[in-house]
């Protein structure tokens, strides 16, 4: 699970992104805060992987809130941005201090969810690299600059695509595209298509298993769980 903090100055907004984060698969909620200094204080307790921070708080700003952060060195925490500000200058700030996602409001839940999973797959395919070759590194960094549904190939709903990476998520022995296209309630061609596109994403891994007929078969495994080709 990927522990989120989520820091705003709106209460309703945290019990929105809260809300919304629990929602995404693999995510989970480990704290709040409504002002700077106690997203620092979050930080620093609780050790969060994800941070989601508004550029605007009452005390420290998120930009501040970033510096301080990385000038510690103490608190390897990722960030996306979840605010209304459109400043030039807080938008490079926020690049320089290395923002992985910047999502303005008001936005969808559709958007929200994009955001998440590609950080997410960009995670797992980087806690899985030892010597990554260019195009691994091609492949990690276009996770996080593509999002949202026109970024998807055709024949590739960023829906079904959330839902078919819950279902191997859940499975720790893998699927194979029978089994997928079973549990999803659609074709195997389908399963295969979405499968292929999270293989060569490097999100999923390839194993071969032997049937009751003795014939291999193609057995995906979620590249957390570690499943190796």
């Amino acid at each position: 699970m990927i522990r989120t903090l989520v820091v705003d100055d709106d209460p309703l907004a945290v019990s929105v992104h809260r809300q919304f984060t629990e929602r995404v698969d693999g995510f989970q909620v480990i704290g709040e805060a409504t002002t700077g200094t106690g997203a620092l204080r979050a930080v620093a307790t609780l050790t969060p992987d994800l941070m989601l921070l508004d550029m605007y708080l009452p005390d420290l700003g998120g930009i501040e809130v970033l510096r301080r952060i990385r000038a510690a060195r103490t608190a390897a925490v990722d960030v996306i941005a979840i605010t209304s500000a459109k400043d030039v200058e807080i938008l490079r700030s926020a690049m320089h201090l290395g923002v992985v996602h910047y999502v303005v409001k008001p936005f969808t839940f559709r958007i929200f969810q994009e955001r998440l999973a590609s950080y997410a797959a960009a995670r797992t395919q980087l806690d899985h690299m030892r010597t990554p070759a260019q195009t691994d590194i091609d492949r990690l960094y276009g996770r996080l600059r593509s999002s949202g549904a026109d970024s998807l190939p055709k024949g590739i709903s960023a829906t079904t695509l959330t839902h078919v990476s819950a279902l191997l998520r859940r499975a720790p022995r893998g699927l194979t595209a029978t089994e997928l296209a079973t549990a999803a309630g659609f074709s195997q061609a389908a399963a295969r298509r979405y499968l292929k596109f999270l293989h060569d994403n490097g999100t999923v891994n390839i194993a071969l298993r032997y049937g009751a007929a003795g014939r291999p078969e193609h057995l995906y495994h979620w590249a957390e769980h570690g499943a190796k080709e």
